[in-house]
């Protein structure tokens, strides 16, 4: 019987540590979609100013290689967060605009932005 006891408690932790995992997921795939040096800021460009061509993109961030650029609107475009648009004009022209689903995300940037500004001011405060 205590060896059931102990069976059934290791079972019972590693359903406590499963959904633990679990919760956490959520968050974790949210930072898969926009998380990196460039997405928010790209997301953040385009919402600004829709839409967006990739030179301009390019103009507004200096450090970004055009290879770089180029994976991050793909990646941006594939999990729904901005759409792109071609036209058949010489010289090609594309544009980038957010879809509904990227616009959904400008709170949640907003609602980071003002919690790193309550950390670093707390920060401050504690560093003085």
């Amino acid at each position: 019987m205590e060896k059931n006891t102990i069976i059934d408690n290791e079972h019972l932790e590693n359903e406590k540590k499963t959904s633990s995992k679990e919760n956490n997921c959520a968050v974790t795939n949210v930072f898969k979609v926009i998380g990196g040096k460039w997405k928010v800021l790209l997301i953040n460009a385009i919402y600004s100013n829709c839409p967006k061509r990739f030179g301009e993109l390019r103009r507004e961030m200096e450090d970004v290689t055009q290879a770089t650029l180029t994976t991050q609107l793909r990646e941006l475009e594939r999990d729904g967060i901005i759409c792109r648009k071609a036209y058949a004009e010489s010289p090609p022209r594309v544009e980038y605009k957010l879809t509904d689903l990227g616009k959904t995300l400008m709170p949640v940037i907003r609602s980071l932005e003002d919690w790193w500004h309550a950390y670093t001011n707390c920060r401050d405060i504690h560093n003085e």
